[in-house]
């Protein structure tokens, strides 16, 4: 066993502030990996900060304020006897603080010491994560080995009120301890202490990291900020964030049935009963805000065949599942789409937003013939709730049509120029009326717009004159009242990838 004495000094002397030796060095770039000069780090728990370089470089580093008595960095190694340095060369310095007598045998800890203060144990591995933290008072012993679990170099402090003493020893299956100028001073004084660093930079999100360890070397990436999206009277900004309705965290169960595979509900409104075709994601998560997309039947059709068209061909596009497709049945094949079905329309989408999470800022509706006439309707007062609509062989009429409102709304329409029931002149009416909502003035009325040729693939033209959070496409190609136009050699329908394309950019 090996036995040392301390050498009294006065626990009244002044005592240095109690701080620990470490060295923070790091770099900070952006999300491009460019480095980011002139950021401010700090280390809020110490109130130091610093600067980063021209590469994006910082250090912030501490010297270790000293204890008087303490055991490290303090005088010279104790001479073979020498009073108080039982123990020979590697016994403790001599300049030492009151701790009273300490041995260690087998990994165990003895100690002993007059005062009445506590005494606090601590025990580190090489990288200064600490595995032992006991206060004990008086006399007594601690099973350092206890705290190790394999062979190697551990360092353990002793501290009595304000004096300390810092010893190192090997866990070889012997557990001997060494005293002396060797024991590693860097291992205790970067272990136990922790900050918050804080990076702020312009531009960017203020970026806060825990750090655990302040002897450490940090690479940072801050993130731009994003600018705030713009206020408007009505509408929102193109790729704007989501706008989650209150049904978003809800879990709702519908009472479904079935047409083979194909669900829909039921839907109780102030009128009656209508169904509903609707189809949800295998993949639908209550806290994730989803499009919604309406079909409207045409004069003839059902909602069920707008369900097993895929929703006018949409549905397959949906490769992320991110959208919620609805096909509400029309009041009667023959004359679908009346006064009431705007009430419908009403209803039907606050029950969907208030069970469901949508995003209430992606809402479209499509349709054809007069179906298309049903949308095109919406399009002139729902601007506050639809995003856009994509109209197949519209016209500017239907059975009753609502009050205009003079606001704009994304906008799309398939012509076909052979169309002899919605004709080339009804729809292009339709469109006029879009193309004076959305631009000032009715100024995008005078922009002529491309057209296909006869017996030619089909054309699409975007206006440039519109305002652009109210973009106006407008599709034609030789054909007659269909909606799934083809051209020619071709046998799958280009509208639904161009209409999917068109939603794609709100």
């Amino acid at each position: 066993m090996r036995m040392f004495s301390i050498a009294s000094v006065s626990l009244g002397l002044a005592m240095a502030s109690a701080a620990y030796a470490f060295t923070v060095t790091g770099t900070v770039k952006d999300e491009s990996g460019k480095a980011v000069q002139n950021a401010s780090v700090s280390l809020l728990g110490k109130a130091l900060d610093t600067k980063t370089d021209a590469t994006g470089a910082f250090t912030i580093h501490q010297d270790e304020a000293v204890t008087p008595g303490d055991s490290l960095g303090q005088g010279e190694p104790c001479v073979a006897g020498t009073p108080g340095c039982e123990g020979g060369s590697d016994a403790l310095f001599q300049q030492r603080a009151a701790v009273g007598y300490l041995s260690v045998n087998g990994g165990v800890l003895s100690f002993s010491q007059g005062s009445g203060s506590p005494v606090h144990v601590q025990v580190f591995d090489m990288v200064g994560n600490r595995l032992l933290n006991e206060t004990l008072y008086g006399s007594g012993t601690v099973d350092m080995k206890a705290s190790v679990k394999a062979k190697g170099v551990y360092f353990a402090r002793v501290r009595v009120g304000n004096a300390q003493q810092n010893f190192r020893f090997t866990a070889d299956g012997s557990f001997n301890a060494t005293f002396g100028t060797k024991t590693s001073a860097k291992a205790l004084l970067k272990v136990g202490d922790s900050d918050d660093l804080r990076v702020v930079a312009d531009g960017f999100d203020t970026l806060n990291v825990k750090l655990n360890n302040l002897d450490t070397t940090l690479a940072l990436t801050l993130k731009k900020t994003a600018p705030p999206e713009p206020q408007y009277a009505y509408g929102w900004g193109l790729k704007n964030d989501p706008v989650p309705t209150r049904g978003c965290g809800k879990d709702t169960r519908l009472d479904y049935k079935y047409r083979g595979d194909k669900p829909y509900i039921d839907f109780k409104w102030s009128k009656g009963t209508r169904t509903v075709r609707i189809d949800i994601p295998k993949s639908y998560n209550k806290n994730k805000p989803y499009k919604l997309i309406f079909g409207m039947q045409c004069m003839g059709g059902w909602a069920g065949g707008v369900q097993d068209e895929g929703y006018y061909g949409l549905k397959p596009f949906d490769k992320d599942e991110s959208v919620i497709f609805v096909a509400p049945e029309g009041n009667g094949n023959q004359a679908p789409w009346a006064q009431d079905d705007y009430l419908l329309f009403d209803e039907l989408l606050a029950y969907l937003e208030g069970n469901f999470c949508i995003d209430s800022s992606r809402v479209f509706s499509t349709g054809f013939s007069y179906g298309s006439m049903f949308s095109n309707g919406l399009s002139w007062n729902h601007q506050d709730v639809l995003r856009a609509v994509a109209v197949y062989e519209t016209a500017e009429r239907n059975i009753w049509l609502p009050q205009r409102q003079n606001k704009g709304i994304g906008w799309m329409g398939v012509l076909g120029l052979d169309d002899n029931l919605c004709t080339p002149e009804m729809g292009r009416a339709a469109r006029d009326i879009i193309l004076t909502l959305n631009s000032e003035n009715g100024k995008a009325k005078n922009e002529q717009a491309q057209e296909a040729q006869r017996n030619a693939a089909h054309k699409c033209y975007d206006y440039t004159t519109v305002e652009e959070r109210f973009p106006v496409r407008w599709c034609t190609q030789s054909g007659g009242h269909i909606w799934d136009h083809k051209d020619p050699g071709q046998n799958k329908s280009w509208v639904p990838e161009t209409t999917w394309d068109f939603f794609s950019k709100f």
